[in-house]
């Protein structure tokens, strides 16, 4: 069996993942089971159920953890174990399962999902090649259940991977729910769900959490939307398409192509654009850059759907052929689909090659499915001022397309400066702000020490102009209600090391990686998560049991939201039956009884200074930008970071 639910709050999606293994022979065997996360998610908790009782796991550093799990197996004692296999996958181990016995196991893992304009993306990543060869099927049930709350109204909930296989049920417009089950199952598959909301979720949004007597943990959320005017000029692009042998696996070729199509067919005629398809080497298609029109459109598609993935793999080449393509007056947009599985001797030469690209050049990466370097991608990209993009091959190519486009027609804010004065703050993720796309939510992680008011100060570079504002936030000094943020500020402080580490290779850092995963219970290259059979197993290990302390702090969180959702459904139903008359009257107690509470955004027309007031209800406070009329892109972002003090979330605090 396997079964997964989903809860979304306001964009924080936590996965819990049940899953029953039946051993079908008359010997013990150990349990191999091998899948992918989702990027920059979280692995938050492994579990196991030994003789009807859930023992929790706790994480490692990773060579530890495995000659512990051998040392059980050797005793045929109850071990389980979960490491990161590499940049994609992780590996799950169970030993021993008895002869036609069931074993019952959980994994949970935490993500911030990213709005992409009015829309955001969930996906259960379910396919990879790492198992081509192991049953993908379930025996018995599979079924995924998710809840989506949303402060903002919910306009749409589908599923462009499943369509209506999933049940949607809307039970008020803040709170949707999808639900599949099927029996005998294929794990082979990605699940998607998107969902859009009324208004695109543009301006600031700070969530926090901290328990008493403790340093707290905040994301802040930046979001530029329609404020920042379209550009009218035309832009050039580049588009680069890996045509390698690694390419062929699960297909990976064919939905890249797909892919790209979309993006080609969403170019506006005064685009003009180019193709080149490499391996060992570049292959162009034009040889210039080429008008927008229908005939070059075809063209092109027609090229791309005679490429075949074979060879090595070696983009450095294709890079410095699409730099060649270059002007002083026009933008030029590189954009790449690959898996980003290149030979390692040629990454430096890559990252290098990104940092001294043409002044008007920025670079752009779209790797599509699982098996794809994640962490080259993101950095190619983030390095030369860009983006990158993951897709599941099960995504709407079309909606991802035109979304990706919109971003390249409106203005960017570079040089990003936030600064936080009047709190103390520290450890800032990440150290160098990336630019701030439209519709493209930047967030900042951190740690701080006191309750207390805030400014915090935003200044930005659009089209040449520098900007800056500032406004007043404050840090509460008890939050509980999200303590997901503190796993999310851990992932991202780890990611943030690795990155140095493969420049200078620091032991020191991989010991404050080892430090970190252990301390927030985070799975990664360095570190494990071990599962042993009691708690004197663990004492007698001599291993503290804080992912046990901090998974039962999570648990209570996550219970108060499921109240609330409980009480959404109740209210839901009040609209279900017979249709009364305008005039009658109804039981007044029940009909004056108090529904829960769902926030709705205020319209903000200027910040409001912080003053003392009673303390408000739970609510994600965001601003109605008016759409009349276009916006010079300079106040646009004025607009945002001036009424950030009027529309930051406003909760209750102890």
């Amino acid at each position: 069996e396997h079964d997964v639910q989903v809860t979304i709050n306001n964009g924080i999606a936590v996965t819990r993942v049940s899953q029953v293994f039946l051993n079908k022979e008359n010997r013990q065997v150990e349990a191999l089971y091998t899948f992918p996360v989702p990027r920059e998610a979280s692995v938050a908790n492994f579990s196991m159920w030994i003789n009807g009782k859930e023992m929790i796991g706790e994480v490692l550093e990773k060579k530890r953890a495995r000659e512990i799990y051998n040392s059980y197996k050797q005793r045929r004692r109850d071990p389980g174990l979960l490491e990161q296999k590499d940049y994609k996958t992780f590996e799950m181990r169970i030993f021993p399962i008895g002869p036609k016995a069931k074993q019952r196991v959980q994994v949970t893992y935490y993500q911030e999902l990213e709005f992409d304009h009015d829309w955001a993306t969930y996906v259960y990543p379910l396919s990879t090649t790492t198992r081509s060869s192991i049953d993908s099927k379930v025996g018995g049930r599979f079924s995924m259940s998710a809840n989506i709350k949303s402060a903002v109204p919910i306009s749409a909930l589908q599923s462009p991977s499943h369509g209506a296989e999933f049940l949607m049920v809307n039970h008020t417009e803040n709170y949707h729910e999808a639900s599949l089950e099927t029996q005998d199952g294929d794990l082979a598959r990605d699940v998607v769900l998107a969902f859009q909301v009324t208004r695109p979720m543009t301006g600031m949004d700070l969530l926090t959490s901290k328990n008493k007597g403790e340093d707290g943990y905040f994301v802040l959320t930046l979001t530029a939307g329609k404020e920042l005017e379209k550009m009218q000029t035309g832009a050039d692009y580049v588009f680069i398409l890996d045509i390698s042998g690694s390419m062929a696996n699960k297909g990976k070729l064919e939905t890249s192509v797909r892919s790209l199509e979309s993006f080609i067919n969403n170019l506006a005629p005064d685009d003009r654009f180019e193709v080149i398809t490499f391996n060992k080497k570049p292959y162009t298609m034009f040889n210039k850059l080429q008008n927008a029109g229908q005939e070059n459109i075809a063209r092109a598609v027609s090229f791309l759907n005679s490429r075949e993935a074979r060879g090595g793999t070696v983009l450095a080449p294709a890079l410095a052929t699409a730099y060649k393509y270059g002007s002083d007056d026009r933008q030029l947009n590189t954009v790449i689909l690959s898996d980003g599985i290149t030979e390692q001797k040629e990454r430096a030469k890559l990252i290098d090659m990104i940092r001294s690209r043409p002044v008007n050049a920025r670079v752009f990466c779209i790797g599509v499915g699982n098996e794809i370097n994640r962490s080259l991608l993101r950095q190619m990209a983030e390095d030369a001022g860009g983006l990158a993009a993951f897709l599941s091959q099960e995504d709407d190519f079309e909606r991802q397309a035109r979304a990706f486009r919109r971003k390249l027609m409106h203005p960017v804010a570079e040089d990003l400066q936030i600064n936080i004065n009047g709190a103390e703050v520290y450890d800032i993720e990440p150290a160098k702000l990336p630019n701030l796309y439209h519709g493209k939510p930047l967030k900042m992680y951190g740690r701080y020490k006191e309750k207390g008011e805030a400014a915090i100060n935003v200044a930005a570079t659009v089209n040449g102009r520098q900007i800056e504002t500032t406004s007043n936030i404050l840090f509460p000094g008890v939050d509980k209600d999200n303590p997901e943020i503190e796993r999310m500020w851990a992932w991202h402080r780890m990611e943030s090391l690795n990155r140095k580490y493969e420049i200078n290779r620091s032991p020191a850092l991989v010991d404050e990686i080892v430090r970190l995963g252990e301390g927030y219970s985070i799975t990664s290259e360095y570190t494990s998560f071990l599962v042993l059979e009691n708690n004197g197993e663990y004492k007698r290990w001599k291993i503290e049991r804080r992912n046990a302390t901090r998974i039962q702090r999570d648990r209570e969180a996550q219970q108060r939201l499921g109240r609330e959702l409980e009480a959404l459904r109740g209210q839901g139903l009040n609209d279900i039956g017979p249709i009364k008359e305008k005039n009658t009257v109804i039981n007044m107690v029940a009909a004056n009884k108090p529904e829960p509470q769902v926030s709705t955004p205020a319209d903000v027309i200027s910040p409001a200074p912080l003053t003392k007031r009673p303390a408000p209800s739970r609510s994600f406070d965001m601003p109605r930008f008016s759409g009349g009329g276009a916006m010079d892109p300079v106040s646009g972002l004025v607009g945002i970071c001036l009424a950030a003090g009027a529309f930051l979330r406003r909760r209750k605090k102890k």
